[in-house]
């Protein structure tokens, strides 16, 4: 990798930990099923009339939009007003590669071969390890939407890899179109009309930047950069940089937010971070595959079921414009 492509994909994990404190500011703006689904309209215009025409059929972006956008990131955004700490949430949100590596399983035939197992098992201790750490010093229900945001991650990761999207940035754009009025709603039903409207009226110029941070930044951008780097690049060289996800964010929390890292804390992450990798880099075993909607991806036998690059591209080869499945990282990369 060229050493401006490391920087890129450095900046990208960068931008998708601070996201998180960026998160929580917002939150202090908005109520977060609002400010989720203002994230995603946003996310989704201009770029929606400037993108083409979407280039899966429309069950893969409903699918997606509704188990990413509005199941993930309403879990998330809710746990976070409810009292979880911005790094913390970008650590525990990790566990998704558990969860996809458990559904593939289940869904597109994939064995769970020996090492991603026992990732998966380092893993659920840093998130065992992290429960208790948080359920002595915060609220665990907030903790526990969380991991379930992480659970719809890896759905929507799974759907995602069988949509097999050749354009990593036409598909999240339109992805985002779908959970701007299902979140309206539920923010209407459950934050009410009066907190809407009165969190609209006040809007400053810190909410503006939050929204376009979370939006263009982390959103358009980070995809953009994402799906660019793997179309370049073998999947197995691109997806490690995610791992600097939660690196970022705890750093970012603890920098911007002050939020203190308790010496639990910080072996839940060794733990859970070094699951990750074993879970997400091992090859996954099983016949070969083939995806959905979209055209045929590669095998999982063939690819490594990478945390956030569920793509189907062999670890030797790079990804091709063309290739199904390019964009599976860049759909579904950690990012709050």
């Amino acid at each position: 990798m060229r050493p401006t492509h490391l920087l890129l994909a450095v900046c990208v994990a960068a931008t998708w930990g601070v996201n998180f404190v960026v998160i929580e500011i917002g939150l202090g703006h908005f109520p977060p099923l609002l400010l989720s689904a203002l994230r995603f309209l946003l996310a989704a215009l201009p770029a929606v009339f400037l993108v083409g025409r979407p280039k899966v059929a429309w069950k893969w972006i409903v699918g997606v939009g509704l188990a990413l956008g509005v199941a993930k990131f309403g879990l998330v955004f809710v746990g976070m007003d409810q009292g979880m700490p911005a790094g913390l949430t970008s650590l525990v949100l990790q566990v998704q590669a558990v969860f996809t590596a458990l559904i593939a399983c289940a869904v597109l035939g994939e064995r769970l071969t020996g090492p991603r197992v026992a990732g998966m098992a380092v893993a659920a201790a840093g998130i065992v390890v992290a429960a208790v750490d948080e359920g002595t010093g915060g609220p665990l229900h907030a903790f526990a939407l969380v991991v379930l945001g992480g659970a719809c991650w890896g759905v929507s990761n799974v759907l995602t890899r069988k949509a097999s999207p050749p354009d990593a940035l036409n598909f999240m754009v339109w992805v985002s179109t779908v959970p701007v009025l299902p979140l309206l709603a539920l923010s209407l039903l459950t934050e009410g009309a009066d907190r809407d409207l009165a969190a609209l009226r006040g809007l400053d110029w810190q909410g503006v930047g939050v929204l376009l941070f979370i939006a263009w930044v982390s959103t358009v951008f980070g995809f953009g950069a994402w799906g660019w780097l793997i179309r370049r690049h073998p999947a197995s060289t691109v997806a490690p940089f995610s791992l600097l996800v939660p690196v970022f964010g705890m750093a970012s929390a603890w920098l911007l937010l002050d939020e203190a890292v308790s010496p639990p804390r910080w072996a839940a992450a060794a733990l859970l971070v070094t699951g990750v990798a074993m879970t997400s880099l091992a090859r996954p075993g099983g016949n070969r595959v083939v995806a959905g909607a979209g055209g045929g991806a590669d095998s999982a036998a063939d690819a490594p079921t990478t945390k956030e690059a569920l793509d189907g591209i062999p670890a030797d080869r790079p990804a091709a414009g063309g290739l199904a499945g390019a964009a599976g990282a860049a759909a579904s990369a950690p990012r709050g």
